[in-house]
């Protein structure tokens, strides 16, 4: 990053994607859960992501503070304090991404897998 517009760009991408998973976050756990644990799994989402905002907030933070220039009289967060908060941020996605790999995929759902499938529709269950 050697001028000012290639922070912004990264900025940019790294929150579109953010909104982009905290928009898709919910309707991935309520699919992922029984309907009676929705409301817990999409507590414990949101508590999760609370807690990883002001975790990374807060590390970000002590990096920048730790990695400064002088200019004047004035400390500065310095340009690699920058690259630092972005390598952690990317190190962080990847893990993300690889944990996320390892996820269980969409399990069917009971009523399609015990009814036969006599004429390519779903039984109703009045039929089973």
């Amino acid at each position: 990053m050697s001028a000012l517009w290639h922070l912004v760009l990264v900025s940019g991408i790294i929150g579109a994607g953010v909104g982009l998973a905290y928009g898709a976050m919910p309707a991935l756990v309520m699919a992922a859960v029984p309907v009676s644990e929705t409301a817990a799994a999409n507590s414990l989402n949101t508590l999760m992501r609370s807690i990883g905002t002001s975790v990374s907030s807060a590390v970000a933070g002590v990096v920048l503070a730790e990695m400064t220039i002088t200019l004047g009289s004035v400390a500065l967060p310095a340009q690699n304090g920058f690259r630092v908060v972005m390598a952690v941020g990317a190190g962080a996605a990847l893990l993300a991404f690889v944990l996320a790999a390892f996820l269980p995929g969409q399990r069917p759902a009971a009523a399609e897998a015990a009814a036969p499938a006599t004429d390519g529709r779903p039984a109703t269950p009045a039929e089973t």
